[in-house]
């Protein structure tokens, strides 16, 4: 990440393998960067010419009489690794590889093309984009040193791709929407700059308000979700995510090389990261649009004017389809359209003003609305017309909007049907900064798209509730699988799997193994009928194959012959099959009850992740299952849920108990928590979980596990709570603390917290007034990356319970993604200073910096802060005053750069 910010900012350009050939890749980057009037250097390196599209050539990479800030490799993929490593000589520190057709085959030593010039560049500092790529264009400085046929405007969108093909075709359809970009770069195999170092640097960008990111695959999906939900709190981000299918991920992975996993798992980290994904080339040329005209939506209501009933309905109709909402007319709207329309308007919305509506009518409806607060969005809808000729009709209605004083409280999204004087007017609204859209469907589509983004916005930002600490028990829960594997068992049925489940608090039906008919009998006499009786064998997989589970049984002979059949049924299909045995279970009593299946399995870009659907014997999880990815809360355990239910993933059962959606959410929690921290299992499966009321049941579950060795947190997409970071200690009167990393649960205590700090500790802590935080701000406190940031909160105990009682004080680190440098800042409750606290809050987040391998702790306070400036100097910070601009900059080293890349 070092230095990238200035890497995308070159000064000077080499092409190396520079022609003079039209058809030549390196030809066709020199004219582009000629008539983009780039004001550096260019400089074509090649033993072919002496000069280039009229530019002086050099003969080698030697001979450059500069070191070149950006050099594009526009060569034969077999010489890459040989010219990285002449560049890297040369000093140059980016570089465009535009070939295609590395060798993917590893060598003897399992080392790839590819692999071998990113290790040579990563040798000299040097940092590359490609192979495969069609290169870069930065509008704002006038580069353009790629191989498109099209260049980009000037613009607010960033545009990232994986694929060369995609950016040719959004360049060509921006160019005729005068859309402009303030970034394009075309990724390709990202063998080493990829999506996340880029979501970094643009997020921070002045330049780029909105990210529109081209995905076929992800190679590091932790340091991506990281990038991606910090830009997403800053920037607009949508996404096109190729592979949906199992053939398309297929078609992707021979693509970029990268890993194949679960097209409904990119789904979920998509929204879990506050992204939205868009499906088709259709919904992503619509969200171009919108995204380079549209405002933050405010609300979801839609109203819609428009001068035909039919092309209105279709609108409704998509609408519908999607999940909006059509937006209600006050009385008083209705009253004042009826004053200037005729009395056969519809009266309602959407707002039909009849086909023989002329400018006039259009202009007055339009102000009468924009003076309202019915609406949160307004659809402009235009058929074609004598009366209100298209492209008049949109001159007139561009001047209203932008006369009117209220429009910039709404989104204006406009639709005018047709071709000719139809797509003229439909420039008109684009070249004035209104979205505009050929269909009625493909404008409903754009309202949708800021909808669906402001709902995963919403989602990222919920606080969720608290139910206490999952009741758990890992020591003994590692111990169980240890004793299993040292078996080399790695397949556990429902009778191993069940003391693992009831360790964390699930409620399991008791299951008893029996060697034989006549004890399985004898155990059905002993606890009662109904039972099951079910084949226990670690060499079938499927017990349905041999008809292995019987259910429903009511007396001890249908259990002694039932069993015996199970027996003979193996004997006669699997004769050397091992059986252990078989299950007897009491039946469940499954009246009222819902029956669901969830599942744990380990995605290869995302790790592990939690489905869940109704429970059914074939069970497809690409196209039955919801899915999110650990960890979850309350608040991501009930939008999982509720997203299960809306797409019928699990169906509304009329039964005398409805689904409890919190008992649900809270066994949803406790899976979360065991696959955190239980590496060891692979996949997971309840088949089925009986749900009644408050009630949830497993039933029968199997469990695959494996030897676990690696670091157990990283092979999470999302770092989990840090539980290893707590420390208990004191103050200085004896009183009991916790100190812990914050948890999103704790945004009603910080709120608390924070009203306990004095105005004056506030502006030394923010450098600003302060008033009431409201929950977005104390959302952005509380709910952190902590493989990015880190804030312990200091809280009081109960002397007899030890149980938490308030937040009196918070340290807190944010560092740069590139984990060199971190910012501090310590804050402390007023009334409770010379309590050592101060203290205890700066060592204890020091520490972690060091833990975590950065090198550089800095902090700003006031020149007035005596107590900040004292504890600084006491703990080793370097303190430099400005009083000019009233601000003390604080500095401590933790250590030097050698050290930080052995720890790395």
């Amino acid at each position: 990440m070092k230095g990238l910010e200035s890497l995308l900012k070159p000064r000077s350009v080499a092409i190396i393998g520079a022609s003079d050939n039209p058809k030549r890749a390196g030809y066709v980057v020199i004219k582009n960067l000629l008539s983009g009037n780039f004001h550096g250097p260019i400089m074509p390196v090649t033993p072919k010419y002496d000069a280039v599209a009229g530019v002086l050539a050099y003969p080698d990479i030697d001979s450059l009489p500069r070191v070149p800030d950006l050099a594009v490799l526009c060569t034969n993929s077999a010489r890459n690794v040989g010219i990285i490593d002449q560049l890297g000589r040369k000093g140059v520190k980016l570089a465009i590889v535009l070939a295609a057709g590395m060798n993917r085959e590893p060598d003897s030593d399992g080392v790839t093309e590819d692999m071998r010039m990113h290790e040579t560049a990563r040798q000299y500092g040097m940092r590359l984009i490609g192979p495969n790529s069609m290169g870069m264009i930065l509008p704002w400085h006038n580069l353009n040193a790629s191989f498109s046929p099209v260049s980009a405007n000037k613009g607010n969108i960033a545009f990232i791709s994986q694929s060369a093909a995609v950016c040719t075709t959004i360049l060509d359809w921006a160019k005729n929407k005068n859309i402009g970009f303030s970034t394009f770069i075309s990724l390709g195999d990202t063998c080493d700059i990829g999506f996340a170092e880029l979501l970094d640097t643009l997020s921070r960008d002045s330049k780029t308000q909105a990210i529109l990111l081209y995905i076929d695959s992800i190679r590091d999906a932790r340091r991506f979700m990281s990038a991606a939900r910090a830009a997403a709190r800053t920037r607009r981000i949508l996404v096109l995510k190729s592979g949906r299918t199992k053939i398309g991920s297929a078609a992707a992975h021979l693509h970029t090389g990268g890993e194949i996993g679960l097209d409904a798992v990119y789904d979920a980290a998509i929204k879990r990261s506050g992204m939205l994904r868009v499906h088709n080339t259709h919904d992503l040329f619509a969200a171009v649009e919108t995204l380079a005209h549209a405002v933050p939506l405010r609300g979801e209501r839609l109203a819609i004017l428009t001068n035909g009933g039919g092309p209105a309905i279709m609108a409704v109709d998509a609408l519908s389809e999607r999940g909006g909402k059509l937006a209600t007319l006050s009385p008083e709207t209705v009253e004042k359209l009826s004053a200037v329309l005729p009395a056969s308007w519809s009266q309602s919305n959407p707002i039909d003003i009849v086909g023989d509506a002329d400018i006039a009518r259009y202009e007055a409806a339009t102000r009468i609305l924009l003076d309202s607060d019915d609406f949160d969005a307004l659809l402009i809808m235009h058929s074609p017309s004598a009366i209100a000729p298209s492209k008049e009709t949109a001159e007139h209605m561009v001047k209203v909007l932008q006369q009117h004083p209220r429009t910039a409280h709404f989104n204006i999204l406009s639709n005018w049907a047709g071709e000719n004087q139809a797509l003229k007017a439909r420039q008109v609204f684009t070249q004035s900064g209104f979205p505009a859209y050929r269909t009625p469907e493909s404008a409903v589509t754009a309202f949708m798209h800021l909808v669906e983004y402001r709902r995963n916005q919403k989602q990222l930002m919920e606080t969720p509730s608290s139910f206490g600490e999952t009741q758990s028990n890992p020591g003994l829960v590692h111990q169980l699988l240890d004793q299993l594997l040292d078996q080399k068992i790695y397949h556990l049925e429902t009778h191993e799997v069940r003391p693992v489940l009831e360790s964390y608090g699930f409620h399991t039906l008791p299951t008893w193994i029996a060697s034989d008919p006549a004890e399985a009998a004898h155990i059905a006499e002993q606890i009662g009928y109904p039972v099951a009786v079910k084949l226990r064998s670690p060499d079938i997989r499927h017990k349905s194959e041999v008809h292995g589970v019987m259910l429903h049984l009511r007396t001890a002979a249908e259990v002694a012959n039932a069993s015996q059949a199970i027996l003979d049924r193996v004997s006669y299909n699997y004769p050397k099959a091992r059986i252990d045995g078989l299950l007897v279970q009491r039946m469940a009593n499954r009246s009222g009850a819902q029956e669901l299946r969830i599942a744990v399995h380990t995605d290869p870009v995302f790790g592990p992740v939690i489905l869940i659907g109704d429970e059914a014997a074939e069970w497809d999880i690409h196209r039955d299952a919801a899915v999110a990815i650990p960890p979850l809360n309350m608040a991501l355990a009930r939008y999982l849920v509720i997203n299960a239910l809306k797409t019928g993933k699990i169906k509304q059962r009329s039964l005398p108990d409805r689904l409890d959606i919190p008992a649900l959410c809270k066994l949803l929690v406790k899976l979360s928590q065991l696959i955190i921290d239980c590496p060891e299992i692979i996949e997971l499966d309840i088949h089925p979980l009986l749900a009644a009321g408050e009630d949830m049941t497993v039933i029968d579950a199997s469990m695959t596990i494996h030897p676990f060795t690696g670091d157990t947190q990283q092979r999470l997409a999302i770092r989990p709570y840090p539980k290893e970071l707590e420390i208990f200690t004191s103050l200085k009167d004896g009183s009991p603390i916790l100190l812990r990393p914050i948890r999103p649960e704790d945004e009603p205590g910080h709120k608390d917290f924070i009203a306990r700090v004095s105005h004056d500790d506030l502006y030394s802590r923010f450098f600003s007034e302060v008033g009431e935080f409201n929950h977005e701000a104390l959302a952005n406190l509380t709910q952190i990356d902590y493989d990015r940031e880190m804030a312990f909160i200091a809280v009081t105990l109960d002397p007899d319970s030890h149980t938490e009682t308030e937040i009196i004080g918070v340290s807190r680190a944010v560092s740069d993604p590139g984990n060199e440098e971190a910012e501090f800042a310590v804050l402390v409750r007023s009334d409770l200073k010379g309590q050592g606290l101060g203290s205890i809050l700066l060592n204890t987040i020091i520490q972690y910096c060091k833990q975590r391998g950065l090198q550089r702790l800095t902090g700003i306070t006031m020149p007035n802060n005596q107590g900040m400036l004292s504890l600084a100097r006491k703990s080793g910070f370097q303190v430099e005053i400005h009083f000019e601009d009233k601000t003390a900059e604080l500095l401590l080293v933790l250590q030097n750069d050698s050290e930080s890349a052995r720890e790395r």
